[in-house]
């Protein structure tokens, strides 16, 4: 293993506690991080274009072999995590610009994370990263329509301009990845050895200029956002479990589409809450980026001791 792999791997494994330093940093020195803002699209654009270099074929023929297990995975995590968002903006009576973040993050595909988690929690990873990389594609039309559907309560939503952004943001840097991995295999593998490294480096990043736009405004709501992102994160991943169990799956598929449910692409969200509404619409998702994998990685650890004997492929 080269030292760039080394570094990669541990920055990977430490990313939680970089973005916690960082976003300290960034929320009592904001001045020192206000001007990354500008940079939050491109930032996520360099993130999914390291997913595309990571794509394999075999990622999709999951969906041939299972379309059902995938199907109700997708479907699960588009039906429970926005509904589940809005019901809380609701029922809490969150002030707008915070409903609109808390909804944006619902609102989101499954975060690339969630992947690591399930190999981690010992479930089913090809559904997993089938489920991810479903979603994902889905998202330029499922993700606008789903905001347009729980957050223009609150504020007009423009499908057009949601759909273009998603676009630009993740799916054409998806696809170039992919394209420059099947064409060029060999660098590109090279490349995704260093891409957990720069991934780390551009979500941190991310979370900090959004930390530093509102630090003010998270010194008043702060722990309002906190308790509901939380709320949110482990509703969804105990609705997501159980919503696998009733649909007859067993246990590696429960704990798969726990985690594809519970888990966001918050990286998303906070480029089209900053693009799109405002700073402190961003800070649902920069905390739930945060969050998010503390939890699943407390999940995880709990799931790898969960064994079912009568286990299926």
């Amino acid at each position: 293993m080269g030292v760039i792999e080394k570094i990669s791997n541990f920055a990977g494994k430490t990313f939680t506690l970089w973005v916690l330093i960082f976003a300290i940093l960034a929320f009592y020195l904001p001045d020192q991080f206000i001007g990354l803002g500008k940079y939050i699209v491109p930032l996520l654009g360099i993130v999914m274009f390291g997913m595309g270099l990571t794509l394999e074929a075999s990622d999709f023929k999951e969906v041939l072999k299972r379309p059902k297990d995938v199907a109700l995975g997708v479907i699960g995590h588009f039906i429970i995590m926005p509904l589940l968002a809005f019901i809380l903006a609701v029922g809490l009576d969150l002030p707008k610009e915070i409903a609109v973040g808390v909804i944006l993050v619902g609102c989101c595909p499954s975060g690339t994370a969630s992947n690591v988690m399930v190999f981690l929690a010992r479930g089913n990873v090809a559904l997993a990263v089938a489920i991810a990389s479903v979603s994902t594609i889905l998202a330029p039309i499922v993700t606008p329509l789903l905001i347009l559907l729980f957050a223009s309560k609150w504020v007009n939503i423009s499908f057009a301009s949601l759909f273009l952004s998603i676009i630009q943001v993740v799916i054409i840097p998806l696809v170039l990845g992919a394209i420059i991995k099947k064409f060029f295999g060999k660098q590109a593998n090279a490349g995704a050895k260093a891409m957990p490294l720069v991934s780390v480096i551009a979500i941190v990043l991310i979370v900090s200029a959004v930390v530093a736009g509102s630090a003010d405004k998270i010194a008043q709501t702060g722990l309002l956002i906190f308790g509901v992102v939380i709320l949110h994160n482990l509703l969804g991943f105990l609705i997501g479990f159980f919503f696998a169990r009733l649909c007859g799956m067993d246990l590696a598929k429960q704990k798969a589409v726990a985690m594809e449910v519970g888990m966001q692409n918050s990286g998303l969200g906070v480029a089209i809450a900053t693009s799109h509404f405002s700073p402190l619409a961003a800070v649902p998702s920069a905390i739930f980026s945060v969050w998010h994998n503390l939890s699943g990685s407390l999940l995880a650890n709990i799931f790898s001791r969960m064994k079912d004997k009568n286990q299926k492929d």
